[in-house]
């Protein structure tokens, strides 16, 4: 590490509408999976944390849940979340598509223009769009905020995701390394290994499923021959959703079972063995005291 005159640290959180590629984009900075990612909107439901460092800098960057219209507690749970998460850090990426300012951007700005700290554009999917195209964008932007910098990429590409990184360094404050270098996230195993998971059921399941899932682990015990022992309960709203996760014969919770293992195993390191129960908690998401049980505060 460098001498702590010249090293820089700080915090960076990525903010913005669901489904504008915050996760993928976190996942690209980092070169490791750290955040699920899905077609779907609305995926991360938690603060994701992603540590990238350089030999001059440590830059610990923030993915929060999507900004949008509350349907349910969870999604005002989700929105203070993303917005709590401005508080503290040192610079923000406001994260968009290609496209002009719609109503849920516009909600966004508005907030983000009381901050008094750096709040970067960031157009992702540029690479969605011809060059010239851009540019209304980048103007109709401009006039709602006065942006620190405007930054087009292409996350799912890695276009222009460097170039930004050494921007958003330029805006961090001198100061020490607070995490070791092998260090790419903070969040628990037990974390990420429910993600996962709930990444898995999005991608088998459709409609309304997804958004009515949650997961959590209940037991995780360590074997002897370094095996790891997981059992998880997949809680879901209404019995009619409980059949479309199981599948016939199983099938469909089979699935999603072996492609988390093998995704957890990598994680880890290590053999695991996955156990995965479907339960009903009715109305979970409108219940105050069921989300503070799954872990959403």
């Amino acid at each position: 590490m460098t001498d702590n005159k010249t090293f820089r640290s700080g915090y960076v959180a990525l903010v913005g509408r669901p489904n504008v590629g915050k996760s993928t984009l976190l996942n690209t900075i980092l070169g490791e999976k750290v955040a699920i990612v899905t077609p779907r909107p609305q995926t991360t439901r938690n603060r994701i944390t992603g540590i990238r460092t350089q030999p001059d800098s440590q830059i610990i960057f923030i993915d929060t849940p999507g900004i949008h219209k509350p349907q349910q507690l969870l999604g005002e749970t989700m929105n203070r979340l993303a917005f709590t998460s401005l508080e503290d850090v040192d610079a923000v990426l406001f994260l968009v598509e290609p496209v002009a300012p719609g109503s849920g951007d516009l909600f966004v700005v508005e907030r983000l223009k009381q901050l008094s700290k750096p709040v970067f554009l960031v157009i992702n999917k540029a690479d969605t769009v011809k060059k010239p195209e851009l540019l209304p964008v980048i103007e109709a932007y401009s006039k709602l905020c006065p942006f620190a910098e405007i930054v087009p990429v292409s996350a799912l590409r890695k276009e222009g995701v460097e170039e930004l990184v050494g921007t958003v360094m330029q805006y961090i404050p001198e100061g020490p390394q607070l995490y070791p270098d092998d260090i790419v996230t903070d969040q628990a195993e037990r974390f990420m290994a429910a993600e996962i998971i709930r990444e898995k059921i999005i991608e088998a399941t459709q409609k309304e499923v997804p958004h009515a899932a949650a997961v959590s682990i209940e037991e995780w015990t360590e074997k002897e021959a370094g095996l790891v022992f997981i059992r998880a309960n997949i809680y879901i709203e209404r019995e009619g959703q409980k059949g479309i996760i199981i599948g016939k014969n199983g099938s469909r919770l089979k699935s999603v079972g072996t492609k988390a293992r093998h995704d957890i195993e990598r994680l880890l390191g290590t053999k695991v063995f996955l156990e995965l129960w479907v339960k009903i908690k009715k109305d979970w998401r409108g219940d105050e005291r069921a989300l503070k049980e799954l872990g959403f505060k």
